[in-house]
Formats: C-alpha cells, structure tokens, sequence
C-alpha cells in the first residue's frame, strides 16, 4: 500500500515539474495554474525545511561528536 502512496506522489511530482517546463514554453492556460500551483508548493516545502534546520537538526563536524 505504501508503495502505491509513493509511486502516487511521484507521478504527481512529475507531472507538475513537466507543467512548469509546458508553461515556460507558453502552455495552455491549466498548464500555467498547475505550474503556479507546484512552484508555491516547491516554495512552502522549501522554507519549511530551512526553519526546521534552524532549531538545531541537523550535526556537524564541530558539534563534539565521539571521535
């Protein structure tokens, strides 16, 4: 089931980054709301990740790891 999930939000994925390469080359009018859509959501999901780094997620080298 979870495959079917995944498979599911990839076809999506690709489906919408093929909107935003159709809508550059001057698409139809539901390719450009598409392509609209999947920049903003590629935007949220992206400033979303840079606040989740912020409050200490991630580790480097300099953090006193066992060596």
């Amino acid at each position: 089931m979870a495959v079917v999930v995944l498979l599911g939000v990839l076809a999506l994925v690709v489906f919408g980054c093929v909107c935003v390469v159709w809508a550059e080359r001057g698409g139809p009018r539901w390719v450009r709301v598409v392509a609209a859509v999947t920049r903003g959501a590629g935007e949220l999901l992206s400033a979303l990740g840079k606040s989740g780094r912020g409050r200490g997620g991630s580790r480097t080298a300099d953090d006193g790891g066992d060596d």
